[in-house]
C-alpha cells in the first residue's frame, strides 16, 4: 500500500499516508491487547450464572476474582503476561505464517459456524430474548465505529490481488468475496440480535456464550471464550512488526 501511495503522491502526502497507518495500526494493537485480557477474566472470574441472559453480563470491577484479587487487577495481571509474552515479537521479522493463518483462519471459520447454529437453534425453541426496533438514533456512533473498523477489510486487498497470477476475472472475484462476507456477518449481527436481549450482549460477542449452560456445553463455552485469545495472540505479532516497519520506512531517507 505504501508503493501504491508513492504512485500518486508526493513525499508530503506518502508521509500523511504512513502516519495514518501507523495510528490504524495502534488502534488495532489497543483492541487486541484490550481484547485477550478481558476474555481471559471473563472466563475465569465468570460467577458460574447457569442462565443464558443473566449469567453473560459483565462483572463488576471491584467483584472477587482470585481470593482478594478483584476483576480489574487480574485483567491488569493479565495485560501485562500477555504484554511480556509478546511484546517481545514487535523486535524479530514474522515469516512463514501460512500454516498459522490456516489455522487461525479454521478457528475463525469454527467460532463463527458455532455461534450462528447456537443462536439460531435456540431463537428457533422460542428461547431468543432479543426485541430491537426497527430504529434507534443513539446506536448511529456504533455503526460508524464499525464502518471505521471495517477499513480492517481494505488494507488487505493489495496482499490478495498481487500474487494472482491472471487477473480476468478479479473483479468478479473480489465481489464475490466481499458478497460472501456480508451474508456471513449479517447471519452473525442478526442473530445475535434475536438471540439475546440487548442489555445482555457484551462487547466481545463470543463471551456471551461462556454462561449459555446448560444450553451451551461447557467446552463449546470455553472454547468461544478464550476463541479471541487464540487468534488474536497469532495477530498481534504481524501487526507489531507491521507497526514497526511502518516507521522505519517513515524515517528512511
Amino acid at each position: 500500500m505504501g508503493q501504491m501511495a508513492s504512485m500518486f503522491f508526493n513525499k508530503v502526502g506518502v508521509n500523511l499516508f504512513y502516519l495514518c497507518i501507523i495510528v490504524y495500526l495502534y488502534g488495532d494493537l489497543a483492541i487486541y491487547a484490550t481484547a485477550v485480557p478481558l476474555s481471559l477474566v471473563q472466563v475465569t472470574c465468570f460467577s458460574g450464572n447457569e442462565t443464558c441472559g443473566s449469567g453473560t453480563t459483565e462483572m463488576n470491577d471491584t467483584q472477587a476474582c482470585w481470593g482478594k484479587i478483584n476483576r480489574i487487577n487480574a485483567y491488569r495481571i493479565y495485560l501485562a503476561v500477555f504484554t511480556l509474552l509478546l511484546g517481545p515479537f514487535t523486535f524479530f521479522n514474522v515469516q512463514k505464517t501460512k500454516y498459522l493463518q490456516i489455522l487461525t483462519s479454521l478457528m475463525r471459520w469454527l467460532a463463527f459456524i458455532i455461534m450462528i447454529v447456537i443462536a439460531l437453534i435456540r431463537i428457533g425453541k422460542g428461547e431468543g430474548e432479543g426485541h430491537p426496533p426497527v430504529a434507534k438514533l443513539s446506536g448511529i456512533q456504533n455503526l460508524f465505529g464499525v464502518c471505521v473498523y471495517s477499513f480492517m477489510c481494505q488494507h488487505s486487498l493489495p496482499s490478495l490481488i498481487t500474487p494472482v497470477s491472471s487477473k480476468k476475472h478479479i473483479t468478479g472475484l473480489v465481489l464475490l468475496d466481499y458478497v460472501l462476507v456480508l451474508s456471513f456477518y449479517s447471519l452473525l449481527g442478526f442473530t445475535a440480535i434475536y438471540c439475546f436481549s440487548s442489555g445482555a450482549l457484551m462487547d466481545m460477542y463470543t463471551l456471551n456464550f461462556s454462561g449459555c449452560r446448560p444450553f451451551v456445553p461447557p467446552v463449546i463455552g470455553y472454547f468461544l471464550g478464550l476463541f479471541p485469545v487464540f487468534t488474536i495472540s497469532t495477530n498481534f505479532p504481524i501487526i507489531a512488526v507491521t507497526l514497526r516497519n511502518n516507521w522505519k520506512t517513515l524515517f528512511s531517507p
